[in-house]
């Protein structure tokens, strides 16, 4: 029932994901940014205390709502800690009726024919099982493109199926990540063949085997209509990419039938040491146009 109700919200409600799914290499990066600098804390432990300290203000503050926001995506640290005394996953989804996603990956390999594949994940299956018994709905994985290389593109697309065949078949809808990056002097041309591999690899799928995909905002408005419009895809994300958060906005904006799935532009004008009306009113400025750029 959990999972039905989930998939319906995910299939029709406006809306977007927020990512809050930021990792070991990325968090010193993420609390500095917060107002926390390294020299606050001596040791990893004390790093994801702070960091789940801050989730958890974004997630309990009154303007963090399901009418505007539909999934949440965790860091694994994340899904191990509470909130108000339940479960992160559970917590989102009991108290606040937003769908709960999970980061699987564990970081990228070195760069190859122009892309960075994501490395083994040897203990998927286990990680898949602890998700499902605490209410998430679906995983994230990342993959970067930092060229447009035929081969490249086309191992890291076969490689996100193949994970996506496994938490499919866990129960979870996949959301695959093969980031573009906004850096590269290629990148139109690096969408151009991620579309086209992309939809060849969808056409693959089960019928009834579903997917989400998240995509950096394409050079060409609307270049992945065909893969929202697939039998296979639940919802098309976007991710920030690096760009400022009016940019993102009107960038979004410009592509129908996508909604964003923000992560650093989402946090960019919060602070530990804001009194909570003044974070609330921060957060609720950010939300408000990330939602409307959703609607397009």
């Amino acid at each position: 029932m959990t999972f039905s109700k989930q998939l319906e919200k995910m299939r029709t409600q406006d809306g977007f994901i927020a990512a809050l799914d930021q990792s070991g290499g990325s968090t010193p990066k993420a609390l500095k940014a917060y107002g926390i600098n390294e020299s606050d804390y001596n040791n990893d432990e004390q790093m994801y205390d702070l960091v789940h300290a801050m989730r958890s203000r974004i997630i309990a503050s009154p303007v963090f709502t399901s009418d505007r926001i539909i999934g949440a995506i965790l860091f694994e640290n994340t899904l191990d800690r509470e909130i108000e005394s339940k479960p992160t996953s559970q917590y989102l989804w009991e108290e606040k009726g937003i769908v709960p996603f999970l980061k699987v990956d564990k970081c990228l390999e070195d760069k190859a024919n122009g892309v960075q594949l994501m490395k083994p994940m040897p203990e998927l299956d286990q990680l898949l099982a602890k998700a499902k018994t605490k209410d998430v709905f679906g995983t994230k994985m990342r993959s970067v493109i930092w060229e447009a290389n035929e081969q490249g593109i086309r191992d890291v697309v076969a490689q996100q199926i193949l994970f996506a065949q496994q938490i499919i078949n866990a129960g979870l809808v996949p959301i695959i990540e093969p980031e573009v990056s906004i850096d590269s002097p290629e990148k139109a041309q690096a969408e151009t063949i991620l579309n086209r591999e992309l939809m060849s690899q969808l056409d693959n799928l089960h019928p009834n085997h579903y997917v989400m995909l998240k995509l950096t905002l394409p050079e060409q408005p609307n270049l992945y209509a065909d893969t929202i419009s697939h039998p296979n895809v639940i919802r098309v994300v976007a991710l920030s990419g690096g760009f400022p958060l009016i940019k993102a906005c009107e960038k979004l904006a410009e592509n129908d039938g996508i909604i964003a799935s923000f992560s650093r532009v989402l946090t960019d004008n919060l602070y530990a040491d804001q009194p909570q009306s003044e974070f609330d009113a921060a957060l609720a400025e950010t939300i408000d146009p990330i939602y409307q750029a959703s609607r397009t």
